[in-house]
């Protein structure tokens, strides 16, 4: 029997245990000619919070039980999830009063994060995997205060543009930033929907230097170059789900997305590249921390420790593209492989390529975010 042949009731079953991922769920989906569209309905969302488990904060999209199979293993079930859009709005809540265990935040949130009172520093000692971690990746601005790290660096990457090979023509010109601009693919090109991405991005593609993004003239610099895209964009989502199967369609032909879409495109034979930007692609490491008040703080460090394993590290790698944290984890990968997804088993080979996101003051999270949610609504 088939993957896509699986019997419906055995497909619940495998789903809660988390012996189905997501990428094979929507497979099954798509065999039976049914498209998820918008958020998918993952197992966390669907699950009763387990009282014994912590509360793990994180991107939509990350909350399978699959990407667990460590902590799992251990006991017996997976964390409880939570989900956000974009790291804005999960300060946003975090700042209301929504407490977690663990939130998952990428190296521009550091700074701002600790200051806000709202994390504590991690034991490391309560890490097994902590030994193994590349040095560089958590030698971050904002990090290490008193000798202590409050952000343990898992995923490391890119954010560009997949494509379709045999859909877009780049007429013998290199790979740009300027495909999302393409007057030719009008309603035709999507773009993750936060700003922590998209006005970066369009700050790469404006000739903005990331240490002056925050200054009023790269604001309305980037702004207007965002107006100007917005007729053209079919869909921003934040979902990548969404953007995956939109590109499988041959609904868009492109899309600003991380380096999972065309990973997962990639596995499921749709002809897609991803594009290494004349001007640059988006760089950044993401990680977790645990919240001042984390209810399970002991269960917090078992869940960031699973996290950080080989077995989670080689899972990132092989099946979703990005880079991890774990030096084991990266040596167990064949340099052909690395080669193929466009990585490198030292993470500043890539992150040095590209442009590296900083970490900025509040004030300019909050105008970038308000002013991409005005552009995106046509205003």
């Amino acid at each position: 029997m088939k993957k896509d042949d699986i019997p419906h009731d055995e497909v619940i079953d495998r789903l809660k245990s988390g012996d189905l991922s997501r990428r094979d769920f929507n497979r099954v989906l798509a065999a039976a000619g049914i498209a998820m569209v918008a958020t998918p309905m993952l197992p966390g969302k669907a699950r009763a919070a387990a009282a014994d488990q912590p509360t793990y904060f994180t991107w939509g999209g990350w909350d399978d039980p699959a990407y667990h199979p460590t902590y799992v293993k251990k006991f017996g079930e997976p964390p409880n999830f939570a989900t956000f859009g974009g790291s804005e709005e999960a300060f946003t809540k975090m700042r209301a009063g929504f407490i977690v265990d663990v939130a998952h935040p990428c190296n521009v949130e550091i700074p701002r994060w600790v200051a806000s009172g709202l994390f504590q520093p991690l034991d490391t000692s309560k890490l097994s995997n902590w030994p193994d971690i590349v040095p560089q990746l958590y030698q971050l601005e904002g990090n290490d205060l008193n000798g202590s790290p409050y952000f343990a660096p898992m995923d490391w990457g890119q954010t560009s543009i997949t494509y379709r090979t045999d859909l877009v023509d780049w007429k013998g010109e290199e790979e740009s930033w300027g495909l999302l601009w393409d007057e030719r693919y009008k309603g035709q090109i999507g773009s993750l929907g936060s700003a922590g991405d998209a006005w970066w991005c369009a700050a790469i593609y404006a000739g903005v230097d990331f240490k002056d993004i925050a200054k009023d003239e790269s604001l309305e610099k980037v702004a207007a170059l965002l107006r100007q895209q917005r007729p053209l964009i079919r869909m921003y989502s934040d979902d990548v789900t969404s953007l995956e199967q939109a590109l499988a369609s041959g609904e868009l032909v492109a899309a600003m997305t991380w380096n999972s879409t065309a990973a997962t495109l990639k596995s499921q034979d749709v002809p897609v590249a991803f594009a290494k930007p004349k001007e640059g692609a988006l760089t950044w490491v993401c990680g977790l921390m645990m919240h001042a008040k984390a209810p399970k703080p002991d269960m917090a460090h078992e869940l960031i420790d699973s996290l950080l394993s080989v077995e989670r590290g080689i899972m990132m790698i092989e099946e979703e593209g990005y880079g991890h944290s774990n030096s084991k984890a990266m040596a167990a990968v064949s340099d052909e492989r690395l080669a193929e997804l466009g990585l490198a088993r030292d993470p500043q080979e890539i992150l040095g390529a590209g442009k590296f996101m900083l970490p900025q003051e509040h004030d300019f999270e909050t105008k970038s975010n308000e002013m991409f949610e005005m552009i995106k609504a046509g205003f």
